[in-house]
């Protein structure tokens, strides 16, 4: 069967354009009428003639940015993990301020040993330098010494320093981390000295994740290159992603320090954006390279005119660009709606990058594309076939799934039904000490307290009540099945009592969360219950609030971009529909792995019996925004053979034929450097690059090459139509050159 139709009469679109319904798509030829060039092709002519301009004003911008670069990561805030206004927020800022700072934020120093009868002197004086330590740091308020009956254990054996908070929860992590070693070089001689407690668990949790993201990065690059050169049959060309990624990751990590100075942002955010800007400048650069490649290959001047095929390309492929990035922007903007610092500087991090690839993409990329013209394919590899418009194994696998749509389709969607089953069951938390690795000190820390004092001790609540009602409160307490210990009231002496308990439950578990809920339930309204295990309940709280908001929030703006990109409400359906099956998909087999632990011992780490609680909004918003990035490929690809041609099956088959290699190249591209994260030894790493290498491993080979052609194919011409009302409701746009 051949790939097209006899044509068919000319046709007018509804702006009045004379819209020829052969299959072809190709360049004119020299001599012949060339089409009006749209606005992004004139921005790209317009770059491409500026060269120097442009060179050197990135060039500029780089430097400047990429100076600051190095700052970053310092500047970067490590708490922000909790719900902004939350109750556990209000107990944190008033003990702050009325109780020496002995908040969630405060650090705790365990000293044990193995015989306090014969080391009772090396003890205390280690404990005295412990205070010393602590007390000479300015952001350390009160350092409050090991009592007999509330921080000694009945044995004797182990001790707990606390060191009240002079600052915020940010800088607490901070003090941690430069703490963290002093104090544990006080070890030795059967004593054990560890720092830990939220502030030193944030910063192990920073730490421990920093390092492991970073070497998956660095296992990444080459990986990166190896594929990108077997991809594009040339170095050169293979190196333009990575000019667009280079360029993104230094703007964004500059502009993130200035961000610093401004409001906190966390870490995380970082790390996030590298990954993004490697991301999207791979998708971005394949796109818009092979596609001028082709186009160059498409005429016959000697030598071709680089020019001109940067105009068709910008125009086409650019426009499929622009559309995929306002995409990504949004469904990570969506994440702006979780209450919590952290997520929100993640969020911006990534916008961030992806502004300046997508930036770079439409200006400095067109520009190297015309200087670089037919010496874009220099080193190629002996293996590497010359470059041309389709492919023939797209094509191949176009023409089978027309012929045979409910078979294919059938099959991917059976595909996709089954691994969504799971997601019924699945269940969230907030991390547990497990995320931490074994050895280091707030770990270490964690487990000599509940060891000495009980599995609630590293859980211990801070209810706070006005004077008056403390001995109500007390009672209460007392009085609950959940409350292991209740610590006689502090008074501020500024009319609120602090009260600290001590749980039955561990952290990180549903009885702790029943506690919290029962006792705010139960104690007078004036009561706010704090506390280190309160800040995470209520940020798992606001995240399943806020979830469904950010999902619908996602899904109806991806919706209203596609419908403009592609001018056929049906068609924009079916895209988001599609991707939303594949998300359910990804999370269904993250069940499997992550909650029931299926392929733990393989993978290298111990199952928590949830999926950690930002999992189902953030991959969700960055699962979107992935899928629908090869998406706009492929259904830009087929509008433009569709409003040539007007025919389905054209459409289809050309529109998969020419945006399948991209599709798979960068698919592949995806899934090699989210699993190198899997390598890493932290169980967040994993959970990132396990989770997200999947849905770009479904997205690619089961949604944009099976069902989305499927779907389009059993559509027909109505996936193309639009009601007369809505083309007078939407901008005039063309994806066709």
């Amino acid at each position: 069967m051949t790939s097209s139709r006899p044509a068919a009469p000319a046709s007018t679109d509804r702006h009045g354009q004379s819209a020829p319904t052969g299959a072809s798509s190709r360049i004119p030829r020299a001599g012949e009428s060339e089409p009006a060039v749209g606005v992004l092709g004139r921005l790209g002519v317009g770059c491409a003639r500026h060269f120097r301009i442009v060179l050197i004003g990135w060039l500029l911008l780089l430097i400047g940015l990429g100076a600051f670069a190095p700052q970053a990561e310092t500047s970067l805030a490590g708490a922000g993990w909790h719900a902004s206004g939350s109750e556990s927020v209000r107990a944190r800022d008033l003990v702050d301020r009325q109780f020496a700072g002995l908040s969630s934020s405060a650090l705790q120093v365990v000293i044990q040993t193995d015989d306090p009868r014969q080391e009772g002197d090396r003890v205390a004086a280690v404990s005295q330098k412990v205070s010393e330590l602590l007390s000479s740091d300015s952001r350390i308020r009160d350092v409050v010494p090991a009592q007999a009956g509330v921080s000694i254990s009945a044995d004797g054996r182990t001790a707990v320093i606390r060191a009240g908070a002079a600052t915020d929860s940010n800088t607490m992590v901070e003090a941690a981390r430069d703490l963290k070693e002093p104090l544990t070089r006080l070890s030795g001689n059967g004593i054990q000295v560890s720092l830990t407690g939220s502030s030193a668990m944030w910063s192990d949790f920073n730490e421990s994740n920093m390092t492991a993201m970073l070497r998956s990065e660095l296992f990444s690059w080459p990986v990166t290159m190896i594929i990108l050169v077997l991809a594009f049959g040339s170095v050169v060309a293979a190196g333009l992603p990575l000019m667009l990624t280079m360029a993104g990751l230094m703007a964004s990590a500059g502009i993130l320090y200035f961000t610093t100075q401004v409001l906190p942002v966390s870490i995380w955010a970082m790390n996030f954006a590298m990954m993004f800007s490697m991301a999207l400048g791979i998708d971005y650069a394949l796109f818009l390279v092979m596609r001028f490649r082709a186009a160059l290959a498409e005429r016959d001047e000697s030598p071709p005119d680089s020019i001109h095929a940067v105009a068709r390309v910008m125009d086409t492929a650019g426009k499929a660009v622009l559309f995929s990035g306002l995409t990504v922007l949004v469904s990570l903007s969506a994440v702006m709606l979780v209450p919590s610092p952290a997520f929100r500087s993640m969020a911006l991090g990534i916008i961030l990058s992806v502004l300046f690839v997508l930036t770079a993409t439409l200006t400095l990329l067109p520009a190297v594309l015309a200087k670089l013209g037919t010496r874009i394919d220099r080193w190629r590899l002996p293996i590497a076939r010359p470059a041309v418009s389709g492919s023939r194994v797209s094509r191949a696998w176009a023409e089978r799934l027309w012929r045979h749509p409910v078979l294919i389709g059938g099959t991917g969607l059976v595909v996709l039904l089954a691994l969504s089953a799971p997601l019924l069951g699945l269940r969230t938390g907030m991390p547990s000490i497990a995320v931490v690795p074994t050895d280091a000190t707030s770990r270490v820390g964690f487990e000599q307290v509940q060891a000495a004092f009980g599995p609630g001790s590293a859980a211990t609540l801070q209810v706070l009540t006005p004077s008056g009602q403390s001995a109500a409160a007390i009672s209460t307490l007392q009085g609950d099945p959940g409350v292991e210990t209740v610590i006689p009231a502090q008074s501020s002496g500024q009319g609120w009592s602090l009260i600290e308990v001590i749980p039955t439950a561990a952290p990180s578990t549903p009885a702790l969360s029943d506690t919290i809920d029962r006792l705010r339930a139960s104690l007078p309204d004036t009561a706010l219950v704090g506390g280190a295990p309160a800040e995470s309940h209520d940020l798992e709280a606001a995240l399943s609030e806020r979830t469904p908001l950010v999902i619908a929030v996602v899904l109806l703006l991806g919706f209203l971009l596609m419908l403009v990109a592609l001018q056929a409400p049906l068609v924009a359906l079916l895209a988001v529909a599609i991707n939303l099956l594949a998300v359910a998909a990804t999370f269904g087999i993250a069940r499997l792995i992550f909650q029931e632990g299926h392929g733990a011992s393989l993978l290298g780490f111990t199952s928590q019996g949830f999926l950690n609680a930002w999992g189902p909004v953030f991959f969700f918003a960055m699962i979107f925004a992935i899928s629908m990035d090869y998406t706009i490929f492929f259904l830009a690809t087929a509008k433009e053979h569709w409003d040539h041609s007007h025919d389905p099956r054209v459409a289809v088959v050309e529109g998969l034929t020419h945006s399948g290699r991209v599709i798979f190249a960068a698919g592949a591209v995806m899934v090699a450097v989210f699993l190198t994260f899997a390598l890493s030894g932290p169980l967040p790493p994993k959970e990132m690059g396990i989770i997200l290498g999947i849905a770009v491993l479904l997205d690619t080979f089961v949604v944009r090459l099976m069902l989305l052609p499927v779907l389009l194919r059993l559509a027909g011409s109505a996936a193309w139509w639009s009601p007369t009302w809505l083309q007078r409701l939407l901008p005039p746009l063309s994806l066709s050159h």
